[in-house]
C-alpha cells in the first residue's frame, strides 16, 4: 500500500515559515510502509517561505468550484496556485493508484473537516482544504495526523 504523506509532517521543510510539522509518531507509524510525499503548495508553484494564505469563503470545495479563493495574510490572491497544487497531488495519486492520504490538519490546502477561517487569528471553522476535498472528490480516503490513520 502506498500513503500520500504532507512532506511537512515527515520534517522536509515546506511549510509555509519555512520549517516543518515534523511528527514523530506519524514517521515512526508509518516506518514500514511505502510513503509518497507532497506538498500541494510547492507542486502549485509557490515558494517556501511564503505568505501564510487561509480560505475565504466556505472552503475547499468551494475554491475548487470558484466560489471562494485563497489568500495570504498580504491580501494576495494565491488560488490559482492552491488549485493547480490540488491538481498535480491528484495526477501523483493516481499515478500510483493512492487511495489513502495523511495530510496537516487546519491547512488551507490539506485540512480536512477543520480548517482556518480565513482571519489569521488562528480561529477554525469546519471545511476542508483544496487538496483535501480534490482528492475527497476522487476517492482518496484522507486523514491528517490527529486521527484516523490509524
Amino acid at each position: 500500500m502506498r500513503i500520500l504523506v504532507s512532506a511537512c509532517l515527515l520534517g522536509i521543510n515546506c511549510k509555509y515559515s519555512g520549517g516543518n510539522n515534523n511528527n514523530v509518531g506519524l514517521v515512526k507509524d508509518l516506518k514500514e510502509k511505502t510513503i509518497i510525499p507532497i506538498c500541494p503548495e510547492q507542486l502549485g508553484g509557490l515558494t517556501t517561505p511564503r505568505d501564510p494564505a487561509e480560505i475565504q469563503g466556505r472552503d475547499g470545495l468551494d475554491v475548487l468550484m470558484g466560489r471562494g479563493k485563497v489568500i495570504t495574510n498580504k491580501g494576495q490572491d494565491v488560488t490559482e496556485a492552491f488549485i493547480r497544487g490540488a491538481h498535480e497531488t491528484l495526477k501523483i495519486a493516481k499515478l500510483y493508484n493512492i487511495d489513502m492520504a495523511i495530510l496537516k490538519a487546519r491547512s488551507p490546502s490539506c485540512g480536512l473537516d477543520i480548517i482556518y477561517d480565513g482571519s489569521f487569528t488562528g480561529k477554525c471553522k469546519k471545511g476542508c482544504g483544496v487538496t483535501t476535498a480534490l482528492l475527497k472528490k476522487h476517492g482518496v480516503n484522507v486523514f491528517t495526523e490527529d486521527y484516523g490513520y490509524k
